[in-house]
């Protein structure tokens, strides 16, 4: 008998503490590549803080978290990638300058790029750009930018990344609503075209049920008045969707991205 494939992400009873605050307790899941997790769940019960567990901001406490049947790595890297609600892109940087970070990051010992280098890297800021209709903005600061174009900016630097994990953590709330519908067909677009496995924290229920293959529910499920601080939350609901993973993913297949190509041939 062939024995199963690992799951792609899987977090074996994961607890974090502060000090003496109980924030996460026996969070245990298993996820396929190219899910689209939605999590939501009442304010202050570790849905951001169980993001950072995964990026490797932050270490659990107790429990563990893998990545391909491997320990995630205890600090964030290029496997990852984080679009925050606000401030995930450098706002001294125009759009083509944040665009281009990514691939300067990964140079060795300078972090400059030089010669072909610089040039396939200006080639594929340029590509995606296009891909998100910022190409008009090259020259614009982030503050001079509308909040989607903001949001868009951000994706755009997450994904030249080439992350195995998209993480997203209330990406759109603070957008109005015609951007945020808007902003929410252009992540599922991009998540089908590149099949990566995305976890996306939400307070918008239908939000969570409209884009995810996969819904969590962050709660309590313990309380004790006279310590309110001992039990922390964990998943008390894991509801699959209708929707499908991406297309392409489900035997663990590279992901495309749209005909990037690589920054250092």
């Amino acid at each position: 008998m062939t024995e199963a494939p690992a799951p792609f992400v899987e977090a074996r009873s994961v607890s974090v503490t502060y000090d003496d605050i109980r924030v996460l307790e026996r969070i245990s899941l298993q996820v396929e590549c190219g899910a689209l997790i939605t999590i939501v769940g009442a304010s202050g019960c570790g849905k951001s803080t169980f993001l950072r567990v995964l990026l490797g901001q932050e270490r659990p406490s107790g429990g563990s978290l893998y990545l391909e049947g491997e320990p995630i790595a205890d600090e964030p890297g290029p496997d990852r990638g984080i679009v925050f609600q606000r401030y995930s892109v450098f706002p001294h940087l125009t759009v083509m300058e944040n665009l281009t970070l990514p691939f300067e990051f990964a140079a060795p010992v300078t972090s400059r790029l030089f010669g072909a280098a610089r040039r396939n890297a200006h080639e594929q800021a340029s590509h995606m750009m296009e891909r998100l209709g910022l190409t008009p903005a090259a020259a614009r600061f982030p503050a001079q930018l509308s909040g989607g174009m903001q949001q868009r900016l951000a994706l755009g630097q997450a994904l030249l990344k080439r992350p195995k994990i998209l993480l997203l953590d209330e990406p759109f709330g603070a957008l109005d609503p015609g951007t945020r519908r808007d902003m929410q067909d252009m992540l599922v677009t991009l998540w089908e075209e590149t099949g990566m496995t995305v976890f996306m924290v939400t307070h918008d229920i239908q939000e969570a049920f409209d884009l995810g293959t996969r819904l969590l529910v962050f709660d309590k499920i313990r309380h004790d008045p006279q310590f309110p601080n001992a039990y922390g939350a964990t998943i008390t609901y894991d509801l699959a969707l209708k929707r499908p993973v991406a297309r392409g993913q489900e035997d663990g297949a590279a992901p495309p991205f749209y005909g990037l190509k690589d920054a250092h041939p």
